[in-house]
């Protein structure tokens, strides 16, 4: 197969403007960060909370994320960075690329959890706003690596094959042709993550608006979801990473994490959606413990279900509105 019939790699990751590099990676960061931001605003505030209480709590959320991600990519593929003709010091520029999710996960909750505390909200409501627009983010922050030239399976030559350059760590090397050097077409688990974490976004709305997923619910449901595509997915990465029995670290994260959310879910199971009370009128104190009702008498049997599936205070409301 031709180097043509494979879906094409840039040639470039960061461009000068000036003294100033703008850098591919940090762009797509950013745009995943902000889509992030407003779907989960609007799913917290149709959950009752209020507005601005998203943006409040990324402040604290998205550095800590950063930092974790970064720490878990350093520990999880040390090799460049302390292994024979490593840097240590290029552990801290984040700019070249490389945050493990995880990581981030972890010590960005700790962000919000601390967010979250400071502002009255359960930290468990909030995640379940969150988890859809945390996927959209990460299948954003995917095109990242693929700016990057990095992240890549194993070689093949499947219609869908991803052409990788050689690369300097800011563009493709050029050939005494002008051309860029080509190290072969491999399969392009960027695109297979990014996918993945769409369709897995999707299905968390879907069984969110279904089962009116509470207690931190949707963002397990999301943690099994994306486990399951990352398992597949790392069985077929290349790049250097730290090995336990020759299987990727990440391989195993991904098994214990999932079983671990898939215990979550099991446990939480028939739970009412909390009321989120934030952002409300003094006066809705009535309304509010009225809804709380209703929605603990949703799970018992033959109870009907609120009709949008979505926010329980808006039926008390239009109730309130009616008499």
């Amino acid at each position: 197969m031709s180097v043509l019939a494979a879906i094409p790699s840039p040639t470039q990751g960061v461009w000068e403007l000036g003294p100033l590099p703008i850098r591919a990676y940090a762009l797509c960061i950013i745009a995943g960060i902000v889509a992030a931001v407003v779907i989960t605003e609007r799913r917290w505030v149709a959950r009752g909370g209020a507005k601005g209480d998203v943006l409040d709590i990324a402040v604290w959320a998205v550095p800590f994320g950063i930092v974790g991600g970064r720490i878990y990519h350093v520990i999880s593929s040390p090799r460049p960075y302390f292994g024979e003709g490593g840097d240590p010091l290029r552990a801290f520029a984040i700019w070249e690329g490389g945050l493990g999710i995880w990581g981030a996960i972890t010590l960005g909750g700790v962000g919000a959890w601390i967010a979250c505390r400071r502002r009255g909200i359960p930290l468990p409501a909030f995640a379940d706003a969150l988890a859809p627009g945390l996927l959209v983010a990460q299948a954003i922050g995917r095109l990242g690596n693929w700016f990057n030239n990095e992240l890549y399976g194993r070689a093949t030559d499947l219609p869908w094959a991803l052409t990788i350059y050689e690369w300097t760590g800011t563009r493709a090397v050029v050939g005494p042709d002008g051309q860029p050097l080509v190290l072969g077409t491999f399969h392009p688990t960027f695109l297979y993550e990014l996918l993945w974490n769409l369709a897995a976004a999707l299905v968390v709305i879907w069984a969110d608006r279904r089962f009116r997923l509470s207690h931190g619910r949707a963002f397990a449901l999301y943690v099994a979801l994306y486990c399951a595509g990352r398992l597949w997915i790392e069985l077929l990465r290349t790049d250097p990473a730290e090995t336990i029995a020759g299987i990727r670290l990440n391989v195993y994260t991904s098994v214990v994490v999932g079983l671990l959310a898939v215990a979550y879910l099991v446990w939480q199971r028939g739970r009412p959606r909390e009321v989120i009370t934030r952002g409300r009128d003094a006066g809705d104190t009535g309304r509010v413990a009225a809804t709380a009702a209703e929605a603990a008498s949703a799970v018992a049997p033959g109870a009907p279900e609120p009709r949008d599936g979505e926010d329980a205070a808006e039926d008390g409301r239009r109730r309130h509105t009616d008499s």
